[in-house]
């Protein structure tokens, strides 16, 4: 085969490149020598719209874009900076209750208006969170969770047996020397353990977690309605010891006065307004559902929750009761509370991880450990007679410190949870999908 002739055209320079600008130095019906398949010359004809005989072997016409320059690292400032961020928006809630108690350590409510402020800001708070639940909640779902006795079962023999025997059990282990250990503060521990699940801090953390928070407003409900009758029982049969702080207490027997004030509580913060958003979530679905998830109106159950540990802090700080009592035993309550909480939350999960799902075990793990500040304060105060208002505040000081620890440690385990969950969640977005795709 004879090689063609070259046309006469301008020699690129070494500098000039020789991809994506050929056009610019051959002109139309340019013949370029190439190597074929078979070892021999072949030919390209070049016109102004490329390649003329079909070649397999394109050449641009267009110039080619330039290549993107790699992203340095970012530094460690940035990624400090990156994980601040990070971490105030996903805890914002323990960052605020923390701004909450010091604010209420410095200022507080005069207390001739304490009374006043400690009805409507817990009647008020607790029915905005039910109901947000109500509102948020499926009423199919809600029905369904109510027919799992077995679970609720569970829960509440956890929630009230368990937790109280290992309550006593340590308050028995630390009761050696009345020197050390103020009494009223020993009995106020067991209210903790004897105490039901809380209401309104449960459902928001739950939610937070990623978990089942209808299953978790089940069992609160539940447990809340179970309070007046085995709480009382519980206490009597551990103070009945005889151990050298239980000398301290009167029992009064106007149980009456417990049942009512429980129930009537109940009834106006619990049930009517879970009532009332769920006949409103069902009469206006895309409203309900507009208003409390695209608009994230459901965070106002997480403020209301801060106003109500705003206004325990405040009542406590502005009876005086914290300056009654020795640092060491401060101390010793807070540890305390931090092991109590972390023995029944191991204690809970270890039991529940085997046989049930992980939505439903985050659940269980908030609902146990967690204990109701607004249900055992008025126990405190009506269960024992002839209290002076410093020894009561001392019975409710362990109370109130253990719930400052239950919301900060439940609120580091949202990020643990939704982490463990996580890939059963991807799992399900992705079978949904794929029946999506199926169906149309």
């Amino acid at each position: 085969m004879v090689l063609p002739k070259a046309s006469h055209q301008p020699v690129a320079s070494p500098d000039t490149p020789s991809t994506g600008r050929i056009e610019a130095l051959k002109g139309p019906g340019t013949v370029e020598p190439s190597i074929t398949a078979e070892g021999g010359v072949g030919e390209k004809h070049f016109t102004r719209d490329g390649l003329k005989d079909g070649s397999s072997d394109p050449v641009s016409t267009s110039p080619s874009p330039p290549q993107p320059h790699a992203q340095p690292p970012p530094s460690k400032r940035q990624k400090t900076l990156d994980i601040v961020q990070w971490f105030v928006r996903d805890q914002w809630f323990l960052l605020a209750m923390g701004a909450l108690i010091l604010i209420s350590s410095q200022v507080q409510i005069p207390a001739s208006r304490q009374h006043k402020k400690r009805l409507v800001i817990t009647y008020l708070n607790v029915s905005v969170i039910f109901f947000i639940n109500g509102c948020t909640m499926s009423t199919r779902v809600l029905l369904e969770n109510y027919k799992r006795w077995k679970l609720h079962a569970f829960v509440q023999i956890q929630c009230y047996l368990v937790t109280s025997v290992a309550t006593f059990a340590i308050v028995s282990l630390c009761a050696t020397d009345p020197n050390f250990m103020d009494p009223w503060l020993l009995v106020g521990l067991l209210f903790i353990g004897c105490a039901p699940t809380t209401m309104s801090s449960n459902s928001v953390m739950t939610r937070q977690a990623h978990g089942n928070d209808v299953l978790t407003v089940v069992q609160s409900i539940i447990g809340q309605c179970l309070c007046p009758f085995l709480t009382p029982i519980l206490l009597q049969m551990y103070l009945a010891c005889g151990a050298w702080y239980t000398k301290v207490i009167t029992t009064g027997d106007n149980y009456g006065e417990v049942y009512r004030r429980v129930f009537q509580q109940l009834g106006l913060s619990l049930f009517l307004p879970m009532f009332i958003g769920q006949i409103v979530q069902n009469l206006f679905p895309a409203a309900t559902k507009k208003l409390f998830i695209d608009w994230k109106l459901i965070k106002l159950s997480s403020i209301s929750l801060l106003t109500m540990i705003w206004q325990t802090f405040d009542q406590a700080f502005a009876s005086g009761a914290f300056a009654e009592i020795k640092p060491s035993n401060i101390i010793f309550i807070v540890f305390i509370s931090i092991a109590l909480y972390a023995i029944w939350l191991g204690l809970c999960f270890a039991t529940s991880v085997f046989w049930l799902p992980k939505k439903d075990v985050i659940a269980c793990c908030y609902c146990t450990p967690a204990k109701a500040l607004a249900m055992v304060v008025p126990l405190t105060s009506v269960m024992y007679l002839n209290v002076s208002i410093i020894n009561q505040s001392k019975l409710q000081i362990p109370i109130i410190i253990f719930q400052a620890f239950q919301v900060a440690i439940g609120g580091v385990l949202t990020i643990v949870f939704r982490r463990w969950v996580k890939p059963d969640e991807e799992r399900e977005d992705r079978e949904k999908m794929a029946d999506t795709a199926q169906a149309s």
